[in-house]
């Protein structure tokens, strides 16, 4: 009898271990107030501030998992369509330009279902 409790503990275990997360942590609300401070510079209408690139580099850290990278390129690409002027050189360029390396081009035609966490 005492045997059962340690199969379904270790059925418990494997099936949290083999079931992977679906749903991402991050809200676009998050993503967007993230990267605030990047707009006059993805505008060509200021300089790049070094609050923008603190903003790329958290939002990359904060996206570590597969949904969470997929929601990230969501958010982006709905709220790119609200910013009037958007050079899409500098979006597209802006990852490499604050030394973070993405996996996949930044781009409004990038499809975010192609996404994953492998490299």
């Amino acid at each position: 009898m005492a045997f059962a409790p340690k199969i379904i503990t270790c059925l418990i275990v494997l099936t949290i271990y083999l079931v992977s997360p679906t749903k991402s942590t991050i809200q676009c609300g998050t993503v967007t107030s993230t990267l605030a401070q990047c707009v006059n510079y993805l505008t060509n209408s200021g300089p790049l501030p070094s609050e923008c690139c603190v903003g790329v580099k958290s939002l990359y850290q904060m996206a570590q998992t597969t949904p969470d990278r997929k929601q990230v390129c969501e958010c982006l690409k709905e709220t790119g369509k609200e910013i009037k002027g958007l050079n899409t050189d500098l979006v597209a360029s802006l990852p490499t330009t604050c030394g973070v390396s993405v996996p996949y081009p930044i781009s409004f035609s990038t499809n975010c279902d192609s996404i994953s966490t492998a490299v």
